[in-house]
């Protein structure tokens, strides 16, 4: 007897919010699936408002509230029993944060709990991840957010090293990263992938999986550092206009692609990998499975 439930993750970035809502398949005797049923991404910038004022505007606060409210009635008509929603960076560094997260649950009625970093890679790991890695090989996975990027090596199916740095797109585009952020990444990044060898990269995050996109490969197929940087050089080429008219880029994706293009290069450039693979997860991935296995 097949069992059908929905669950419901949403993931409150720095650049936009998502609402991903997932079937949970239980078969007796086979592994639980999760199969996405819908996602619905908002594009709300926080980041601009929390890493250059050090608060969410209210602006910005009416349009979570709208945001929310319709996510409420997209997970009603859905029929979801269960749902997690999750805020990362720009959440956590605004000094109103957890006022806004009161106003959202006196006004849509949805709870948000605001995790650190190390936390958003635990989860992001409770995805497929696992499902993707094979037990003789090392790879380094790099998911680029707005406000942080979250650094994780794995070694036999196992993870042995994990970092958060506030190295991310939006925080790059208002020149917030020093030098001595990109020297602490690569440092880290030499240092915890020195004794391993032949090192595969896996990059999760919207930026990457529009590359992989623009790319037309085949899901199993990597992408190379030398694709990779002919594509920076080539959107560097273009201006912000140049990339939504010919490129047909989001508006909000046509300025943060080439800062998470440099993050992926020079994390390649520092662990030595020479391919880079793109499983479609994410943190909305890992919230559905941490909450089915509770784990959050």
């Amino acid at each position: 007897m097949i069992s059908i439930k929905k669950y419901a993750a949403i993931d409150i970035g720095s650049n936009a919010m998502r609402l991903l809502i997932a079937n949970v398949v239980e078969q007796p005797g086979k592994d639980t699936q999760f199969n996405k049923s819908a996602l619905i991404r908002v594009p709300i910038r926080l980041g601009q408002d929390a890493f250059t004022v050090g608060e969410i505007s209210e602006e910005n606060i009416d349009r979570m509230v709208d945001a929310m409210k319709a996510f409420q009635l997209l997970m009603k008509v859905y029929k979801v029993e269960k749902y997690k929603a999750c805020a990362t960076s720009a959440m956590r560094e605004a000094y109103n944060g957890k006022e806004v997260t009161g106003i959202i649950r006196e006004k849509s009625e949805i709870d948000i709990e605001i995790i650190d970093g190390k936390t958003e890679a635990a989860i992001i790991a409770s995805s497929d991840l696992h499902n993707f890695l094979k037990t003789d090989q090392t790879y380094l996975y790099v998911d680029v957010g707005g406000g942080s990027t979250e650094f994780s090596l794995f070694s036999e199916g196992k993870m042995v090293a994990s970092k958060s740095f506030k190295n991310g797109t939006v925080r790059l585009l208002n020149n917030m990263v020093t030098d001595i952020v990109w020297q602490e990444i690569e440092k880290w990044i030499k240092t915890v992938t020195e004794d391993y060898e032949n090192i595969t990269m896996i990059g999760s995050g919207g930026n990457i999986n529009k590359l992989f996109k623009m790319s037309g490969k085949l899901q199993d197929k990597p992408l190379s550092f030398l694709y990779l940087n002919s594509q920076y050089q080539y959107l560097n080429s273009l201006s912000y206009e140049q990339r939504i008219a010919e490129l047909g880029l989001n508006t909000d994706r046509a300025d943060v692609i080439i800062p998470a293009t440099r993050i992926y290069l020079n994390a390649m450039k520092w662990s030595g990998a020479r391919h880079l693979y793109v499983p479609k997860i994410g943190l909305s991935d890992g919230i559905v499975k941490a909450m089915y296995y509770e784990k959050i």
